[in-house]
């Protein structure tokens, strides 16, 4: 089992990948600015959510999180992939 201190770690880790990895498709290719900037406001939410999730102070507090009405099929593939494992 993994401390709290080191689950919170592991979260920040992973987004600051994912971060990374969006920038370095905005670098290579022609995304909107607006896109840019709400996939990194969903990332925080999604982040923040899952940290309130650690702390037991506050775990039932949610935020909204916009969800795509027909998510991409690669966004489909991906998340089927997680639910598999």
């Amino acid at each position: 089992m993994i401390t709290k201190t080191e689950a919170i770690d592991l979260v920040d880790d992973i987004f600051e990948e994912q971060a990374l990895a969006l920038g370095g498709m905005v670098a290579v290719d022609r995304v909107e600015d607006s896109f840019v900037w709400q996939m990194v406001k969903t990332f925080d939410l999604i982040r923040r959510k899952i940290l309130r999730r650690l702390d037991t102070e506050h775990p039932d507090e949610t935020d909204d999180i916009p969800q795509p009405i027909q998510p991409h099929p690669a966004i489909e593939d991906f998340l089927l992939s997680l639910r598999r494992s």
